[in-house]
């Protein structure tokens, strides 16, 4: 480990003049520890090589080449080989000639810096994700030494006025709140605002000298978090390529969803970007993706040898992705309506869930390789049917003395609108492992409850001894492993056992991994760990373009027909399950909804 502290830590193996962070970060007990932050692959090492060495080997050996062709060598006197051999490997190159054949850039702490300027600072997400995450790293110190954070917006505004907005939402762990006002004060010092218009290249410039003033004449490496809306995408990119981008460290943007409405749409977006940058410096964020359950589900399948035989179309008898929200679109219903429930939940964050959960077990845990068998599934992915798809769209209704909005009640909802604020649908993998097991995805607004899990139905027993006393109830008698995404983070797994007593009495029990229980230690945010990634240059939980292309290629064809039959969702009533052409759509595929049984919660 001390071999890694010498090196100044550089975190990023994959991009150029990656920052370097503190030693404290590289202890197994640190929270920013990670030993995949600390592999070193070898086509990254092979990097720090030079394309052309040459070893000057005869001051080390005595060559003699006899007459019949063979050669004998041997070492020369008064040569200490080892030492004089690492001095040539030293002195083969200089380090101009090692930074242009190598994307690490291993530098002093001193001497580099990290500027993160949010576009969009005023914002809802900037306000109650963004800079939170921020502060939560720093008081974690999980970021480098010297660091800078710039708010950029069209409001105006000063730094102090920035600073006040951005301490209303600041908070520090629930198990750690020593220091915490006056861990504030520092990170709020390093809080700074300027205004100016997203498509001003002007502006931007204004921005960048005032980045220069603070970044000293370190090595500046700049992550810009657009959290705007993305029609304005590229024209803040442009302006930001063209004005402030760093000028001896690396540049990377973090681009929110929606990443288009359709495979033309988001085709034409990567498109745009590409003329400003290089795909290794877009980061395409899924929240999702950073969250504690999702993180654990390639743990959990591949470091527990007793589900590698299971994970297969013999054992698994149907998967679920099923997100839930107890609130409907509350005012926002105008940015909602131009997407829908399929583009928001189903396209992005289920589908993700999807990949990563029937993906084969990848080379390494690098970036590639882990989006190498990302890829691979989606593209073996049968396109979505209009026929396995249900829509849905929630209601009025007066529950417990309350009258509860319609849809199209919200003033910013065009109206009658068909947009689905439900969408229920099945899919399937053409491959070896799940030829045959339904995929089965539904999401919705105004349910009853507010919930992401995954669950996996096993097959029945074949013969099993007990059916006389399950009866014809298969579900009753199916194993099943739900993984709790949101809230109450957990993993537990339906087993049949006996009831305690005389007679031969079954009943279904859990054996539960409530993660609250567990673990004293407040989960993360996921905006903390994909931000600190973003940082480090590590881009496993990102989204990479042809990812993105196959995804659309999936959902893009239904989408098309949905808006061009002009389909009638079924309307469900606020605060219910959801529309009833849902569960026929599970029965068809022999599947019944696991997160209908009065018990999902087993901790309660």
């Amino acid at each position: 480990m001390a071999a890694f502290s010498n090196l100044n830590c550089p975190t990023s193996l994959s991009s150029p003049s990656s920052s370097s962070c503190s030693s404290s970060r590289l202890t197994p007990s640190s929270p920013c520890f990670s030993s995949r932050r600390l592999s070193f692959s070898s086509s990254a090492l092979k990097k720090f090589i030079p394309k052309k060495i040459s070893l000057q080997l005869t001051r080390y050996w005595n060559v003699v080449n006899t007459q019949d062709g063979a050669v004998t060598a041997s070492p020369p006197e008064n040569v200490a080989p080892l030492k004089n051999l690492k001095d040539q490997l030293l002195s083969i190159t200089s380090s101009e000639e090692v930074r242009e054949t190598t994307s690490v850039d291993i530098v002093n702490e001193h001497d580099s810096t990290v500027s993160i300027v949010v576009v969009g600072a005023s914002g809802d997400l900037a306000k109650k994700k963004i800079f939170p995450a921020l502060f939560a790293l720093y008081y974690e110190d999980c970021l480098p030494k010297h660091f800078t954070v710039f708010g950029y917006a069209r409001s105006k505004m000063t730094d102090a006025e920035l600073r006040d907005m951005v301490s209303r939402t600041l908070t520090c762990r629930i198990d750690k709140r020593e220091n915490c006002s006056e861990k504030m004060e520092q990170f709020l010092k390093r809080c700074f605002y300027h205004s100016g218009q997203y498509d001003s290249e002007k502006n931007f410039a204004e921005l960048d000298m005032k980045l220069r003033d603070h970044e000293g004449g370190r090595v500046s490496n700049r992550l810009f978090y657009l959290s705007i809306p993305p029609n304005i995408f590229i024209e803040v990119v442009r302006c930001t390529s063209n004005s402030a981008s760093s000028a001896n460290g690396w540049t990377r943007v973090i681009v929110e969803k929606p990443f288009g409405r359709d495979s033309e749409s988001s085709a034409a977006l990567t498109r745009d970007l590409k003329q400003y940058l290089m795909e290794d410096q877009i980061f395409r964020i899924d929240h999702y993706l950073g969250k504690e359950l999702v993180e654990n589900l390639s743990v959990l399948r591949f470091s527990n040898i007793i589900f590698g035989p299971l994970w297969s179309r013999q054992y698994i008898r149907n998967v679920q992705f099923i997100f839930s929200e107890d609130f409907g679109t509350e005012g926002r219903g105008g940015y909602f309506d131009n997407y829908g429930i399929i583009r928001d939940i189903m396209q992005n964050h289920l589908l993700q869930l999807l990949a990563l959960f029937a993906m084969e077990t990848p080379v390494s845990l690098d970036a590639e390789d882990v989006r190498n068998e990302k890829v691979k599934v989606l593209r073996s992915m049968k396109p979505l049917q209009l026929e396995n798809v249900v829509v849905g769209q929630y209601k009025s209704q007066i529950k417990g003395g309350v009258t509860y909005p319609a849809y199209t009640d919200d003033k910013t909802v065009p109206e009658g609108s068909l947009t689905p604020t439900f969408a229920a649908a099945a899919l399937f993998i053409n491959n070896a492992r799940w030829d045959g097991v339904p995929f089965l995805m539904k999401a919705g607004k105004a349910l009853h409850s507010k919930m992401a899990e995954i669950r996996v139905q096993f097959r029945p027993v074949p013969g099993n001894l007990f059916n006389s006393i399950f009866g014809t109830d298969l579900d009753r008698a199916t194993n099943e492993l739900v993984i709790r995404v949101q809230p109450d983070e957990g993993i537990y797994l339906k087993i049949n056992n006996k009831v305690p007593g005389l007679a031969m009495r079954l009943d279904q029990s859990n054996l539960n991994l409530h993660y609250a229980a567990r673990y004293a230690k407040e989960i993360p945010d996921a905006y903390e760990r994909l931000l600190l990634d973003a940082i480090e240059g590590e881009r496993r939980l990102f989204i990479r373009s042809d990812e993105l292309d196959a995804a659309w290629a999936l959902f893009t064809p239904v989408l098309k027909e949905l808006e061009e039959k002009k389909v009638m969702p079924e309307l469900y009533p606020y605060g219910s399950r959801g529309p009833v052409g849902a569960h026929y759509l599970a029965a068809r595929h022999n599947v019944q909804w696991g997160d209908i049984s009065a018990s999902e919660h087993p901790q309660e």
